[in-house]
């Protein structure tokens, strides 16, 4: 591909991810895309095929991106949580275009599922070792490290997550990012499930005799 059709194919897709999150895969317009990247309407039928395709596109590039922007880490799982939340915040759209393909596109998981076994299979040698704690499944608690890096965004007053994001002053921003990392920290430590830590955390002395 050359250099300036791999620059059309580029904008496509940014004009693409703007619209898709906006409007989901039923009110995106292929002739809005194609203004805002400056192309001609039938380049996104060449290069994509058809309007679920560019989606798929767009959202298997959003994936990559955030692959490269916040590495997977079995080994600081909380950590992992808390870069995905500041990822999220950085990028709230990211959350709409997420929602759309639950609502409009669940065929499109299967992007997903490869990254997410290779995920819960380090999980669970991670639990094998004894450095995270076993009682959940590992596609159970990644699924809720997940969840907990994602829950202020499906919060009740968060309809909108970008609008949500550019509320919240600097102190409230750090608060939620401390308790989604202390969530996944104490769902993955090896002792959450109820024995002390050196801080003298877990249950009180009543609830475990």
């Amino acid at each position: 591909m050359s250099r300036d059709s791999s620059a059309t194919k580029a904008r496509l897709l940014d004009a693409a991810f703007t619209e898709f999150a906006a409007y989901g895969i039923a009110g995106a317009r292929v002739d809005r895309i194609a203004e805002n990247a400056g192309a001609n309407k039938r380049l996104i039928y060449v290069y994509f095929g058809n309007k679920e395709q560019l989606f798929d596109e767009v959202l298997r590039r959003a994936m990559t991106a955030g692959a490269e922007s916040v590495p997977f880490d079995v080994e600081d799982l909380p950590g992992y949580a808390g870069a995905i939340f500041d990822h999220l915040v950085a990028r709230p759209e990211l959350m709409r275009l997420r929602l759309w393909r639950l609502l409009e596109r669940p065929a499109a998981s299967g992007l997903e599922g490869d990254a997410f076994r290779r995920k819960t299979a380090a999980v669970a040698e991670a639990q094998r070792r004894g450095d995270i704690a076993p009682e959940m499944t590992p596609d159970d608690l990644l699924a809720m490290v997940l969840a907990a890096a994602q829950a202020w965004f499906w919060a009740a007053e968060g309809v909108d997550p970008e609008e949500v994001t550019a509320s919240w002053t600097a102190e409230r921003l750090a608060r939620h990012r401390a308790a989604v990392v202390t969530a996944a920290r104490r769902m993955c430590e090896p002792n959450a499930a109820g024995q002390p830590d050196e801080e003298g955390d877990g249950p009180p002395a009543s609830a475990r005799s």
